[in-house]
């Protein structure tokens, strides 16, 4: 689904419609389709193509500062953790641990792996001799977008293509 700018609302998951919930938006005129599937849907009396690609009929504004999420930490962080830049079995870990007055917010949260995780425990950076490779920080829109062009969706159809912006040719 895209902004009336022909823009996506989200990368960040992707903002994709069910078929069901674009077609009721097709019907109450919410949506104009801009492509469309090969394949068909029919009742006894109507047929129509799927669409694939739908933009709103009214803009809506986007956010300009990212939702503190788990996942929207990992993308910051591009999936790697800060301590030793593994790729698996992710966590985030308070740089300041919660214990010590440390608390749930952009500027001391890191994406960590269970390991490092385990060993930096409830320690401040310096005890642990454990420092995260960025300073944890609040991103911007457009730097999780650009972070995310490295990561795209495990499928995308030909027709969305054009409005998308992944190098599918970068490595994470």
């Amino acid at each position: 689904m895209l902004n009336a700018d022909y823009r996506p609302l989200s990368y960040y998951p992707l903002s994709l419609w069910s078929w069901q919930d674009t077609l009721k938006a097709v019907f109450m005129e919410r949506v104009n389709i801009v492509s469309e599937y090969d394949r068909v849907v029919r009742s006894p009396s109507f047929e129509m193509r799927l669409p694939s690609v739908v933009s709103l009929k009214t803009y809506v504004k986007p956010s300009r500062q990212p939702a503190f999420t788990r996942f929207n930490v990992f993308l910051r962080d591009r999936f790697s953790c800060q301590y030793c830049g593994a790729h698996d079995d992710l966590t985030f870990d308070h740089v300041i641990p919660r214990s010590r007055g440390g608390q749930t917010t952009w500027d001391n949260v890191v994406t960590a792996c269970s390991p490092c995780n385990l060993a930096k425990g409830g320690m401040m950076p310096r005890e642990a001799r454990m420092h995260p490779s960025q300073r944890p920080h609040v991103p911007t829109v457009a730097e999780l977008h650009a972070n995310g062009r490295h990561f795209p969706p495990n499928y995308l159809h030909e027709s969305w293509q054009d409005y998308l912006y992944w190098d599918t040719e970068l490595d994470p």
